[in-house]
């Protein structure tokens, strides 16, 4: 899983809340986007395999899978074939994490994010 590598963390008690701070420095944007689906997946159950946690950080990151040189660079880089890419999108639209916009599979712009810049995420799970 990929927040298994050392985090930098900070326990803090406030009243009736915990709140635990983690840094990570020095990731590539890839990175960042790559984690910031696992996160997600995770708190939503979406039940995303680390490819498709993959696929959703490279489009996020190269804007689309669509372009045939793009999908190529996704299959040299994570050793996988185009038939498993279309499985993925196929299954990532099905659960809208994937979308058409303008003849190309692109993230959902509802979870679509900059990741060239830093990111901080807020998660609250409270009681009922």
């Amino acid at each position: 899983m990929l927040l298994l590598r050392p985090l930098v963390y900070l326990f803090q008690t406030k009243k009736s809340m915990i709140v635990q701070r983690l840094k990570k420095v020095s990731l590539k944007e890839d990175e960042i986007a790559r984690r910031y689906y696992a996160i997600l997946s995770t708190l939503n159950d979406f039940q995303l395999t680390e490819r498709e946690v993959q696929l959703m950080g490279f489009i996020a990151t190269a804007g689309s899978i669509s372009i045939s040189e793009k999908r190529q660079d996704f299959c040299t880089k994570f050793k996988t074939t185009s038939a498993t890419i279309n499985n993925m999108v196929s299954k990532l639209k099905r659960k809208q994490l994937l979308v058409k916009k303008d003849g190309h599979i692109v993230v959902n712009p509802i979870i679509s994010l900059d990741f060239k810049k830093d990111l901080q995420l807020e998660v609250k799970l409270l009681h009922g």
